[in-house]
């Protein structure tokens, strides 16, 4: 089924999706003139048997171009999407909630691919969001699967939906184009992107662009946010065969912000507790904001072979390869004592080769000139009330006496890994009794090494500042993970008349291994190998034209993952792979002035994995924790739930998109009994922590002219913080205004400009955004910036 209309006017359709596959030319990579209002749709319908949306360009337009490309999803119905930064700046803070599937701090329940790639895992520590890999100017949308993910997913953390973020085609002829935006919280930015045109025979096209972001915190303003962006991107197509290749840099610094509780942020909201001053008192500047920090460097590229030889015969193959390396920082109070210096010099503060592995077997915290230790001033108490509810004796310069230098820590964790792997999908057309009969099926290999370790440094002179000693005095840990990965899947696709019915099945492998590189633990293996994972579904094209019936189910695996080896106290043995079962019944209508969809799901996620560590009273973050800890399996969750979502073209001018989602999210008990659940702080049928019953968005879009603009408005409904569902996270609602004017053949040498004025959080409504374990990060405030862009 295909839709067209066009017209005279250069009219800006930007939320004409369709609520079934592809909603503008951006989801399938087919991009148009960047800077031009859209003159013709093209809606294409294909049979699918699930719930598929694609972002719009007025979802883009809401946002700002510095902002994480992650931000642009969120209108989608089933979809929430929050961060601690209102540019993105702070992976920390990211969190994504997909139909009570989430990815945050804690979880990683949400598959990520890069133009159908994978993206290595979302986790904080050896992972990387979308973000890392795409900037916006060089997006070419993102395809939502929110419940049953496609067969050929390639993912290990696809238990409910992905989300397929694909690159923009280059131009069809020669461009520059420049960026520059200004806005608040002293953010700017500055992209440049070159288009070859058709080249060597009109058979090849290319881009590279680069950019640079920046900005600081909306809280206190001491933040150092940077962020440096190179891709470049080529398409050669030939007669039989289309080969393109993509490759990006991604540097960024952020610096992170900090979870409150609930009663912290109804007594200060407009503060997270890190501060931008550096004091003389090392318990204060364990919340310096600039030494919580995250570091990053990504390349990732891949190489796509599409061969066609015959009309019934098509085969991809593809080669991707990725490195990261980073590191996360943390500034605790003190200097860890590790070795018994009989009153003496403190080998840990002069600046001697670091100690290997082992324990701390206390804490300094101020020394004499001569490096040794000091004790406080017997009956002294602190005069210290912050952070963490204040300090004792140890920690208070007042409580020693004159010449007492205080000491502190800047621990560093390193992450680096390296990632290359295979695809390989093939689809087989024929007729059979007058029906056509789609055999498909692929093959995905990954070899991956990580590696981490964690490193304690002495800061210079803690009275003066943040620098560092570059030896460190302790290594606590280095480990080497590698982790092999197999799945293989086939499909078979036969549609007769209106009918079309489709059945897979698809398996994992994945091969776990771990090394002390210290010698000290013994190195261990992991295997985890899934059961064989069904999926199948069918449509119906009715009678009436446009209207199309849908019925989808699939089981889902996360596998056991080189992560559960880190910790000394999870015996791998006794944990089972994350499984979930999701079904999907729906209704999808097109047509060229309104579109909708209506979708109803039920999702069964069991063997849900968790992480016990030992913790601190007050959520003063345990430094030392080092490899402790263990995963267990805690039951699942269940979820069940509906969503609608429509766009009606009101007039040549005007456009308007809602959406609506009702999410029934609980817990599912371990099945050993009430007392086995209670002692993990499970409830069986309480409401899973961060997931809104009920959300809400309206988009209205407006165009006229060389002029644009719209006003989007979500709401997000309460949310409960903690398991026990005691603590609430209040409902909120967010508005997004955007206001443009564009242009083009201006001159010769000037193609096109459009400039654009963007305020995210109009009303500045006040709340609180993601949550993690113990607490959530608030939510940032309005936020207006300005983007001008032009094409030479």
């Amino acid at each position: 089924m295909s839709i067209n209309f066009s017209t005279k006017s250069k009219i800006k359709y930007g939320i004409l999706p369709l609520f079934a596959i592809s909603a503008l030319p951006y989801a399938n990579g087919q991009q148009s003139e960047d800077l031009e209002r859209i003159e013709e749709i093209v809606i294409t319908g294909a049979a699918r048997s699930y719930s598929a949306l694609s972002t719009t360009q007025s979802m883009n337009d809401q946002q700002s171009p510095i902002t994480s490309i992650l931000s642009t999803i969120d209108n989608l119905p089933g979809v929430n999407i929050t961060e601690g930064d209102t540019f993105g700046f702070d992976d920390w803070s990211t969190t994504i909630n997909l139909r009570g599937y989430q990815t945050s701090l804690s979880d990683q329940q949400v598959g990520t691919t890069i133009d159908g790639f994978p993206n290595g895992d979302s986790n904080y520590g050896g992972g990387a969001k979308a973000n890392r890999y795409i900037d916006t100017m060089n997006s070419g949308g993102v395809e939502v699967n929110q419940g049953i993910a496609s067969i050929d997913t390639r993912t290990t953390e696809s238990l409910g939906g992905t989300l397929n973020f694909t690159t923009n085609a280059p131009e069809e002829e020669q461009r520059m184009r420049v960026q520059l935006v200004q806005g608040d919280f002293d953010s700017q930015r500055y992209y440049g992107r070159y288009d070859t045109g058709r080249m060597l025979n009109d058979t090849t096209r290319a881009w590279v662009s680069f950019n640079h972001n920046e900005a600081t915190d909306w809280m206190e303003g001491s933040a150092q946010n940077e962020r440096d962006h190179m891709a470049a991107k080529f398409v050669t197509e030939m007669e039989s065969y289309t080969l393109t290749g993509y490759y990006a840099y991604d540097d960024i610094q952020e610096d992170n912000y900090q979870r409150v509780t609930k009663g912290e942020f109804l007594e200060d909201p407009d503060s997270d507790r890190l501060n931008g001053n550096w004091t003389n008192t090392p318990y204060i500047n364990q919340v310096y904001r600039q030494g919580w920090s995250t570091l990053r460097e990504n390349r990732f590229g891949y190489l796509k072979l599409d061969i066609e030889p015959s009309d019934n015969f098509n085969a991809t193959l593809g080669l991707y390869d990725h490195q990261m390396e980073g590191r996360g920082d943390w500034i605790p109070p003190s200097i860890v004592d590790l070795v018994d210096d009989n009153g003496g010099s403190e080998y840990e503060v002069a600046g001697n080769l670091p100690v290997l592995g082992g324990s701390g077997i206390g804490a300094i915290y101020f020394i004499n000139a001569a490096g040794e230790a000091l004790s406080p001033t017997p009956g002294c108490e602190s005069s210290i009330t912050f952070p963490y509810g204040g300090a004792g004796p140890d920690s208070d310069p007042l409580c020693y006496g004159q010449g007492a230098i205080p000491v502190q820590s800047y621990r560093h964790t390193h992450y680096q890994r390296d990632r290359t792997g295979y695809t390989a999908d093939f689809d087989f057309t024929s007729s059979l009794a007058g029906a056509e009969n789609v055999v498909s099926g692929g093959l995905w290999i990954e070899d991956s090494t990580r590696l981490e370790y964690r490193d304690w440094h002495k800061l210079t002179d803690a009275r003066v500042g943040i620098e560092f000693d570059e030896t460190p005095y302790w290594i606590q840990y280095n480990r080497d993970f590698n982790r092999e990965t197999t799945m293989w899947y086939i499909q078979d696709e036969f549609s007769v008349g209106q009918f079309t019915l489709s059945a897979g099945m698809r398996r994992f492998d994945v091969q776990n291994k771990e090394v002390d590189v210290f010698g000290v633990a013994a190195p261990e293996s992991l295997n985890s190998k899934s059961d064989t994972l069904l999926s199948g579904g069918a449509t119906y094209q009715t009678p009436v034209d446009g209207l199309e019936v849908f019925i989808g189910y699939s089981e889902n695996v996360k596998p056991l993952l080189d992560i559960v080896l880190e910790r000394e106290g999870t015996s791998s043995a006794d944990l089972e792979a994350e499984v979930a079962e999701n079904m999907e019944l729906g209704l999808r209508f097109v047509s060229p002035r309104f579109n909708a969809s209506a979708v109803y799901f039920d999702n069964e996620f069991n063997n849900r994995l968790e992480f016990f560590g030992p913790q601190i009273a007050g959520n003063i973050p345990n430094y030392t924790i080092g490899l402790a800890g263990r995963f267990d399996n805690v039951g699942g969750i269940g979820s069940n739930g509906f969503e609608l979502a429509g766009t009606i073209k009101l007039n040549d001018n005007w456009s308007l998109y809602t959406s609506y989602t009702n999410t029934d999210a609980t817990y599912i008990g371990t099945g050993l009994g009430a007392d086995a659940d209670a002692a993990i702080g499970v409830v069986a049928g309480n409401k899973v922590v961060a997931t809104p019953e009920t959300m809400w968005v309206a988009s209205l879009d407006w165009t006229r002219d060389q002029y644009f603009a719209g006003l989007s408005t979500k709401f997000v409904g309460d949310r409960f913080m903690d398991r026990a569902n005691a603590v609430v996270a209040e409902e909120y609602t967010v508005s997004d205004l955007y206001v443009g004017i564009d242009g083009d053949s201006i001159s010769e040498a000037l193609k096109s400009f459009e400039f654009r004025f963007v305020v995210n959080n109009v009303f500045d409504e006040s709340y609180l955004g993601g949550i993690a374990a113990w607490g959530a990060w608030i939510g940032a405030p309005r936020t207006a910036s300005f983007a001008m862009t032009v094409d030479f």
